[in-house]
């Protein structure tokens, strides 16, 4: 039994530490000018978290726990986590949610590919 206690909160406890975000960044994330994508997440669903948002490129990357930030998920209507939104000059431009099963099935390339038309655009 002690067993079984001690796996679920070594769990806990590393779902939480994954997955933070401090309450000035995550304000500051939908603020910046130019392209944003802004990943929202919560730490009971870090093991669906977007690994690869860092490697996007012509943007910056942003993660928003909204368990830490609820007032960030009314803001922008998050319904289901993750949810990848991206920004253009402060202003939500194009939105991929999960499933059912909170997993996005968007891909890298398929919001690389979403970040450069945005960019394409203003050309």
């Amino acid at each position: 039994m002690k067993t079984i206690f001690a796996v679920v909160v070594s769990f806990a406890m590393f779902s939480a530490a994954v997955y933070v975000a401090a309450p000035a960044e995550a304000k500051a994330s939908t603020s910046d000018s130019g392209v944003c994508v802004v990943e929202f997440n919560a730490g009971f669903n870090a093991s669906n978290s977007v690994d690869w948002i860092d490697d996007l490129s012509d943007c910056k990357g942003k993660r928003i726990d909204i368990a830490i930030q609820p007032d960030m998920q009314k803001e922008h209507k998050i319904v289901v986590v993750p949810t990848i939104i991206i920004f253009n000059e402060k202003e939500e431009v194009k939105r991929f949610q999960a499933n059912i099963m909170m997993q996005l099935e968007a891909s890298k390339e398929d919001v690389q590919d979403a970040v450069d038309e945005i960019i394409m655009s203003a050309f």
